[in-house]
């Protein structure tokens, strides 16, 4: 089980902790805030944390991300993996200048989250058996 976050958040939504680290898995970042959000169709990580694991000249790649106010934003994208309730995520990821990073539907398609609003948690769902 894991909280929600009613401090950064207003109302507050669901955050999870993620590992950030490099393909080779030579560094790594632990306990990275992690927005998770289902409307989001990628995953984002925070720039400071790949500056902190070098990976911020790995690509020169870059999106050009549009966000619900339909504003864009050119942003910079690392190969890295994301390690997310035991699973490894290899991937490109944009970078975006936040302390928060997005759970992207590109992640979590793969999982099946119960977000419990009145309790202000979530959690996976696991098959019974």
């Amino acid at each position: 089980m894991a909280d929600y976050d009613g401090k950064q958040f207003d109302p507050p939504a669901p955050v999870a902790k993620v590992t950030i680290r490099t393909l080779d898995r030579a560094h790594s970042l632990s306990d990275i805030a992690m927005l998770i959000d289902s409307g989001a169709d990628v995953t984002l990580i925070p720039r400071a944390c790949a500056e902190n694991l070098g990976l911020e000249g790995a690509t020169e790649v870059s999106l050009h991300l549009q966000g619900f106010d339909g504003g864009t934003i050119a942003a910079k994208v690392v190969e890295a993996e994301l390690v997310f309730l035991g699973r490894n995520f290899h991937g490109h990821f944009p970078l975006i200048q936040d302390e928060y990073g997005i759970l992207g539907r590109n992640v979590l398609n793969n999982l099946s989250l119960v977000l419990d609003g009145p309790r202000l948690d979530w959690r996976e769902e696991t098959a019974a058996k």
